[in-house]
């Protein structure tokens, strides 16, 4: 057995190090240059209850602190995920664990996703993507900013599903604590810290953004900061097991994460520049191992 492998949500995780969602679409993608199988598991891309294109280009822009984008939840839609992208997942990744992100404007909407991807084989859980900055047809606050439609969102789900689920909350929550304690309330199994931080950039000459659709998200080495003091202040505030993401690219740093009280780590925007990164990651945390922690056991 790896002196990393874990168990959590009644299932065995052979490494803490997994992709964050929207960084390795539905896996396929990346399988040629990735090998899947080594990492600790992946989460999708958002999945919506129908198709969507994404925000107009273009939709990503790097500056010195890392990354801005707005790629728009684009996806195929909930029926092609269920009938082409799970399928995928099922015959392909066979140790690595799989979650699910899911993405809607409405409490009916996430509910929807999930009553018809859940009979489905090929993943372990959910991810609720309730923080999502750069979702242009929701005007409300993100659900993660809003407590009660954050709670409702989390116990509707809760209801019509026995997998793991996982709320994956903002940045720029002014509480960490009590945003936690309202989705583990709510019937959340663990959550993840944290989403991109709304940011907006002008172009070089001054007018207009350098994305297409305005504003994004802010992903990277700036955002690492912020969610690793988010993890370490709702490490005090739940039992349950937190998932730290934000900027991670050396060992170090998802060493970081997990003292800082999360048992599970993301990768993203290191992806992006050297796809291997994560394996990389893994290797580095196999000579120091996994500090303690009180979260390992999961669900029965």
């Amino acid at each position: 057995m790896s002196p990393l492998s874990l168990r959590l949500f009644g299932a065995s995780f052979q490494n803490p190090v997994l992709l964050a969602a929207g960084t390795c679409g539905f896996g396929e993608e990346i399988s040629e240059v990735v090998a899947l199988d080594e990492l600790g598991g992946l989460v999708t891309k958002s999945v919506t209850a129908e198709p969507r294109w994404g925000n107009p280009a273009p939709r990503v822009s790097e500056f010195p602190g890392g990354m801005l984008n707005s790629v728009g939840l684009a996806n195929p839609g909930v029926e092609a995920v269920r009938r082409e992208k799970l399928p995928w997942l099922r015959d392909h990744v066979r140790k690595a664990q799989v979650f699910v992100s899911v993405a809607g404007h409405t409490e009916k909407e996430f509910v929807g996703i999930v009553e018809h991807l859940d009979e489905a084989e090929g993943f372990l859980g959910y991810e609720l993507n309730l923080s999502c900055p750069n979702d242009q047809r929701r005007s409300l606050l993100p659900f993660a900013l809003d407590a009660d439609a954050m709670s409702r969102v989390i116990q509707e789900v809760r209801q019509r599903t026995s997998r793991p689920v996982l709320a994956k909350l903002a940045p720029n929550t002014p509480d960490f604590r009590g945003a936690a304690r309202v989705a583990v309330d709510a019937g959340a199994d663990g959550v993840t810290l944290v989403n991109t931080l709304p940011g907006y950039l002008e172009n070089p000459g001054g007018e207009g953004s350098v994305l297409g659709a305005g504003s994004g998200g802010v992903s990277g080495p700036l955002l690492r900061p912020v969610a690793v003091h988010a993890v370490r202040t709702v490490a005090q505030a739940v039992e349950v097991p937190l998932v730290g993401v934000g900027g991670i690219s050396k060992p170090s740093h998802a060493a970081e994460f997990l003292r800082a009280g999360a048992s599970l780590v993301q990768m993203g925007t290191a992806g992006f520049a050297d796809p291997r990164a994560p394996l990389r990651v893994i290797k580095g945390l196999e000579r120091v191992g996994l500090p303690p922690s009180r979260r390992g056991g999961g669900l029965p």
